[in-house]
């Protein structure tokens, strides 16, 4: 199964603005409830999403430069990224429907 990488302040120019395809950034932290639920949903979507479109995690507990550079204020907040911009945002539990809207806009 295709898991959404992790990603990381030292990594991010490399594996977010710098990737190839859009690129979806799932930032979350250990202890929020809503993240959790939407985890397995990004998952899913990873899996579906595979040959369109890289998906990454950003721990905003332990990686707060980029969180802040993008004025990441409540988690779970999903970002996608195309030519390193930022094209879409979703922010809190979505269900998996509204989620696969967002991205097929952002591909069209």
């Amino acid at each position: 199964m295709t898991r959404p990488a992790d990603v990381s302040d030292t990594t991010w120019d490399t594996d977010v603005l710098g990737a190839e395809k859009p690129v979806l950034v799932d930032f979350w932290a250990p202890w929020c409830g809503p993240c959790r639920m939407v985890a397995p949903i990004v998952d899913e979507l990873a899996e579906e999403y595979a040959e369109k479109m890289e998906f990454r995690k950003l721990n905003t507990d332990d990686n707060p430069r980029v969180a802040a550079k993008y004025g990441i204020r409540s988690i779970p907040t999903l970002l996608v990224f195309k030519d390193g911009q930022p094209v879409g945002q979703i922010i809190g539990f979505q269900p998996k429907g509204q989620l696969k809207k967002k991205l097929d806009d952002v591909l069209a």
